[in-house]
């Protein structure tokens, strides 16, 4: 009697948002301990950011522990490459020059979005700030991009009603 070798299976891809919440402090302690707390902060925002452009062509969940650290020594490398503050940056390396005291744009939203609901706070961010398409917050929410955008709106609503003049009854 013959016994066929069981297939070898992939992992399967989890939505983004269990990917982020699993792998999350350990890439943060990786990049303090590479760049200190200050710099950490920005690089992981941008780690994350390049792991969610990337997330839609992964094949399969195998090592997502890995590639998550590889992005972040990769970002961690480029933060290191970057001129320091104060100094301008090489002329003959760049026509135009850098803004070095700019905020990221999950920063600059922070005071408007901090009393909305997680997903919707997520949504708003990741929309306006980051201009990402539904498909790519659907993607980073582990919902539809209907679901994506419903959650964007719903935001937008509240903010608006919370900026709106109260009347006096």
């Amino acid at each position: 009697m013959e016994h066929a070798a069981p297939a070898a299976t992939s992992a399967a891809i989890p939505p983004f948002e269990r990917f982020y919440a699993a792998h999350a402090p350990e890439v943060y302690r990786l990049l303090a301990r590479r760049l200190g707390t200050q710099a950490a902060e920005d690089a992981f925002q941008e780690t994350f950011l390049r792991a969610l452009r990337a997330y839609p062509a992964l094949r399969h969940g195998d090592h997502l522990r890995a590639w998550a650290l590889t992005i972040a020594s990769r970002v961690a490398v480029d933060a290191l490459r970057r001129p320091v503050a104060g100094e301008l940056p090489d002329p003959d390396l760049s026509g135009e020059l850098i803004a070095l005291d700019e905020e990221p744009a999950y920063r600059q939203v922070a005071h408007l979005t901090a009393g909305l609901p997680p997903t919707e706070r997520a949504a708003v961010v990741l929309r306006y700030a980051y201009d990402l398409s539904y498909d790519a917050i659907g993607l980073a929410l582990g919902s539809s991009p209907d679901a994506a955008r419903q959650a964007t709106s719903s935001g937008v609503r509240r903010l608006r009603r919370a900026a709106a003049p109260k009347e006096n009854a």
